[in-house]
């Protein structure tokens, strides 16, 4: 930690030149050491659980004096019940495939040269997230995995609890003949430290943001390293004319209520005209029932007089919360239009039994993520299969969508020869 004798400069000057050191042994190490770190990390979830949760409440409490609002709350709390979950996600990504040292594809040149791409780790990734504490094993399990480094920057509001899954990681890797410092706690909550890491382009090879959009916008800024990010989760339904309705309604009710503080919640809904004059006021009225306030064009007011007017921004907002913003349209192509205009980039959900209009709908809404006839809570690394992730990009270039284990590696060629020459 930065003390009296070590100034923040030193600080964090060793902590990057610490995990820089743990890439080495951390990329040689086997796939099976790796597994077994991950899997005694979730044993000791379950035998630890008092000593975690003991942490939580300090955090708990601080958010409770100082304001947080009841969905930031949510995010921060732990249970029992969401200890058993990480476990479970430590579980799942023990059982993926060891991506360092595949072979990606390879071909035999015509002069006999042996040409192979082959997964590397990307090296070092400092990685600063807000809130959410079972982030923690998710990023240290996916990076280890994928023989990262990472240098780990939480949020002042989930310290503790942060710390207490720290010390758990690192007693694994000890355990199990890992680097210790291939998982680092910032043990200092000073924002320069942040500005500090951010500069040290040649130590750490990728920063990764999670957060908010102050956050996000930091980072995109003062990076002297490539960055891994979205700015906002401004998540479409788009109910189509020929949707059906209690879908439709069961849809949009989870994408909007079953966590309404996560990056992948509804906060917007497009509906066409002809759906909404039937069914507009079943659909709003299960979101009222759930206390969901809704914002509304004038032709939603029209239909649902107890909508309040919705600005130009609210059809852009990430709520992160219970409002939601409702758009009238004529068609699909101006659904699309619409969507395109105000989306994050994140996810969107079309509702249709029309084929044609559910291949246009994923074909030209420009986001990481489309889904048909489904939630848009499922936009999450365990939900597609990748154990967890490390935050999910609407970024175009190396990533895109839920960034798992292949999304924290790269490539290099290797070249076998038997004495050729040029």
């Amino acid at each position: 930690m930065a003390t009296t004798t070590e100034n923040l400069t030193d600080y964090t000057s060793r902590v990057a030149r610490q995990a820089a050191a743990a890439t080495t042994p951390l990329v040689s190490a086997s796939g099976q050491q790796k597994i077994d770190w991950l899997l005694s990390t979730a044993d000791a979830l379950v035998t630890r659980q008092d000593e975690l949760l003991e942490a939580n409440a300090e955090d708990l409490k601080f958010a409770e004096e100082n304001g947080l609002t009841e969905a930031m709350i949510d995010r921060l709390r732990l249970n029992d019940s969401r200890l058993k979950g990480i476990a479970q996600a430590l579980h799942e990504i023990a059982a993926l495939p060891e991506p360092i040292g595949e072979v990606i594809d390879s071909t035999v040149r015509p002069n006999g040269l042996l040409v192979t791409r082959v997964r590397v780790p990307l090296g070092v990734v400092f990685f600063i997230y807000e809130s959410r504490p079972n982030v923690t094993i998710d990023a240290a399990a996916l990076c280890v995995k994928s023989g990262n480094a990472v240098i780990l920057r939480g949020g002042k509001e989930a310290f503790h609890s942060n710390h207490g899954f720290h010390r758990i990681l690192v007693d694994g890797l000890k355990a199990h003949s890992l680097p210790e410092h291939a998982v680092q706690m910032v043990e200092t909550t000073d924002r320069d430290a942040v500005g500090m890491f951010l500069k040290m382009n040649g130590q750490i090879d990728v920063t990764i943001p999670r957060g908010g959009k102050s956050l996000i916008e930091r980072v995109a800024r003062e990076a002297t390293m490539p960055v891994i990010k979205h700015f906002d989760g401004n998540c479409h339904v788009y109910i189509h004319t020929d949707a059906d309705p209690e879908l439709a309604r069961k849809i949009l009710y989870n994408s909007k209520c079953h966590r309404t503080g996560v990056c992948n919640a509804a906060e917007s809904l497009v509906v066409d005209a002809a759906f909404a004059e039937k069914h507009m006021t079943d659909l709003l009225s299960d979101l009222v029932a759930a206390e969901v306030e809704i914002r509304g064009c004038e032709r939603t007011r029209q239909l649902f007089p107890d909508a309040k007017p919705a600005t130009d921004q609210d059809f852009g907002e990430e709520y992160l919360g219970k409002i939601i913003s409702s758009k009238i349209v004529d068609s699909i192509d101006e659904a699309v239009a619409h969507i395109n205009r105000y989306s994050s980039r994140h996810t969107e959900a079309i509702v249709t039994k029309d084929l044609a209009a559910a291949r246009q709908f994923t074909t030209q809404i420009d986001s990481s993520a489309v889904m048909v006839n489904a939630s848009t809570r499922f936009n999450d690394g365990g939900e597609f299969g990748l154990g967890a992730e490390i935050g999910i990009s609407t970024d175009k270039l190396h990533a895109r969508g839920p960034c798992g284990l292949r999304e924290l590696t790269s490539y290099k060629y290797v070249v076998h020869g038997t004495g050729q020459v040029r």
